[in-house]
């Protein structure tokens, strides 16, 4: 009875796999109680590895080619199995094909804003998104760590796992970059660099390779992007008062083009007529060139200049319509309060 149970045995004569699907990182052997016969053919083609599992132990991985199964291609097996039948009979093993393509376009995101140090700002919440790539590496310790005995372990089943250790090294990547949040949008590359740098080591832990990272996007959140862009103006603003001087330069076409057309909704009324309008630009910046002439060398003399007596070719009626334009401008909020407030007491020391 045992010699016909032996005979009505199913050899396996050819392993192999052929990847039926995309996405799949780790798949079994279809065995079903079958032994594989002594002297059987092993079919690993390029981007495959193939690894005979014995009694839950790793015993021999073979890389892309064909083996015949033998004493000298699975000695450990052949030792474990058939040592008492001379090396003759058909063994038992659970084999797994392990895929070592790139998985290609995985996506990394942060969900919610994730705070890092920053040289400027101190800390900083920020957004960030991109892609990476990797394969398996290592498939005794991917299946030891990962994979284990199931039938099938793809891509999806990993996804959580790695995009959790992507964002868990985000702050190490930015500090080891040395990248200033406000130079991080024009230095993507090295950021992701650094970022697949801090990562890389976790995937080796678990028998992968990270091929590449890539960033397509860094952000901060509404309320600090509003803060930072506050910052930003007035670090461009600089000086106010030649800041003053290029609104005033910038505002005489449309004071010109409001009188030429009559008033009509123009920044200033129907009343003043396009010399008016001229006039005034020329006054404003004449005021504001006296300013930044106070900052320069002999400031003193400048300033005491601009205390004395008004000139007699300006008369009062005319510095009080220059009151009255600078008015118009805070209403349309050209000027601030206080800079109408200066050139206001500026103007009426005129008339003393």
């Amino acid at each position: 009875m045992a010699m016909m149970d032996f005979i009505k045995k199913q050899f396996i004569d050819v392993i192999e796999w052929t990847e039926d699907s995309d996405g799949v990182l780790a798949w079994r052997f279809p065995m079903e109680d079958r032994e594989i016969q002594n002297g059987g053919s092993l079919t690993v083609r390029e981007s495959q590895m193939a690894m005979f599992v014995n009694e839950g132990k790793v015993a021999d991985v073979f890389g892309p080619g064909r083996y015949v199964l033998n004493t000298r291609t699975l000695p450990i097996l052949t030792y474990l199995q058939n040592w008492d039948k001379f090396f003759q009979s058909p063994f038992k093993s659970d084999v797994y094909f392990f895929s070592t393509r790139q998985q290609v376009d995985q996506r990394w995101g942060t969900s919610q804003p994730v705070t890092i140090r920053d040289k400027d700002f101190g800390a900083v919440r920020l957004r960030a998104f991109g892609n990476y790539s990797y394969r398996v590496a290592d498939p005794g310790r991917f299946h030891t760590e990962i994979s284990g005995t199931r039938e099938r372990y793809t891509v999806a089943d990993l996804d959580g796992q790695l995009r959790g250790l992507m964002l868990q090294h985000i702050s190490d990547a930015v500090a080891s970059s040395g990248v200033p949040f406000l130079d991080l949008a024009a230095n993507q590359v090295e950021f992701a660099k650094a970022l697949q740098a801090a990562t890389a080591p976790a995937f080796e832990q678990i028998g992968l390779k990270l091929e590449m990272v890539t960033m397509q996007n860094v952000s901060l959140p509404p309320e600090l992007q509003k803060i930072l862009d506050q910052r930003i103006g007035m670090q461009m603003v600089g000086d106010t008062a030649r800041f003053m001087q290029y609104q005033t330069a910038q505002s005489i076409p449309a004071l010109a083009a409001g009188a030429a057309d009559g008033g009509g909704g123009g920044v200033v009324d129907s009343a003043v007529g396009l010399g008016a309008g001229v006039a005034l630009g020329q006054v404003m910046a004449n005021q504001l060139s006296q300013g930044l002439a106070a900052n320069a060398p002999g400031a003193p003399a400048a300033a005491a200049a601009a205390d004395a007596p008004a000139p007699a070719g300006i008369r009062p009626d005319e510095v009080m319509a220059t009151i009255e334009r600078l008015a118009d401008l805070k209403q349309k909020g050209i000027l601030t309060t206080e800079e109408f407030d200066a050139k206001k007491a500026e103007l009426l020391k005129k008339l003393v």
